[in-house]
């Protein structure tokens, strides 16, 4: 293995960089995006059984022991129930792209570790076939066993550039469609407390 990466030449290196730094923000992110971490069991519950504004209390304190994308949703339409319905529904958008931002923390360097792990593949390549023809320029077009270990040094970057950006594109792709369904199910349940609370006001305003 230390023998193919010496024969890759300079630019193994920043493609070594290239894979620590993709292997870091997948484990990362494989961490902060677990399903129990954004949607708590326990907000959950909230929602569900949320019945009469006597849980308003129980509610808050249990958004605020359990803090995250859900609970802070939670949180902001419990503390601002009495607002009108479309006044609260723009305040919790707004508080969702916040939370998108956070939720999707990280994405973009997995993307670009995609996109540039390739490329800098290509670019030993083509530094390595540079090599090739200074042999050619030196020795000839003879020397076949030099310039066959010579192109095979100038594609092991390319190699190594594609091996490093496909699991991470695939993580990418994984990671951002996770944080699009948390997303929905995050504005799914904001939905439905919003709907509970409106119908405990009606309720209570026809019986008094």
């Amino acid at each position: 293995m230390f023998e193919l990466f010496e024969r890759g030449g300079l630019m193994m290196y920043p493609l070594l960089l290239a894979s620590l730094i993709g292997l870091a923000y997948i484990i990362e992110r494989g961490f902060a995006l677990r399903k129990r971490k954004i949607l708590n069991p326990e907000i959950i519950a909230i929602v569900k059984n949320f019945s009469s504004m006597n849980d308003l209390e129980l509610a808050r304190s249990i958004c605020l022991k359990q803090p995250g994308p859900l609970s802070n949703v939670i949180q902001l339409a419990l503390d601002n129930h009495d607002l009108p319905h479309n006044e609260l529904r723009e305040l919790l958008e707004d508080q969702g792209r916040q939370e998108v931002r956070e939720l999707n923390r990280g994405l973009i360097v997995l993307e670009t570790t995609a996109a540039i792990s390739p490329l800098m593949g290509l670019l030993g390549t083509v530094l390595g076939m540079v090599k090739v023809f200074d042999v050619i320029k030196d020795q000839g077009i003879g020397q076949t066993a030099a310039l066959s270990g010579g192109i095979s040094e100038a594609l092991l970057t390319t190699v190594t550039g594609l091996f490093i950006a496909i699991p991470i594109l695939i993580a990418f792709y994984y990671f951002s469609k996770k944080s699009e369904n948390f997303i929905l199910d995050i504005e799914n349940y904001s939905n439905n407390l919003i709907l509970k609370i409106k119908r405990i006001h009606l309720s209570t305003t026809k019986q008094s």
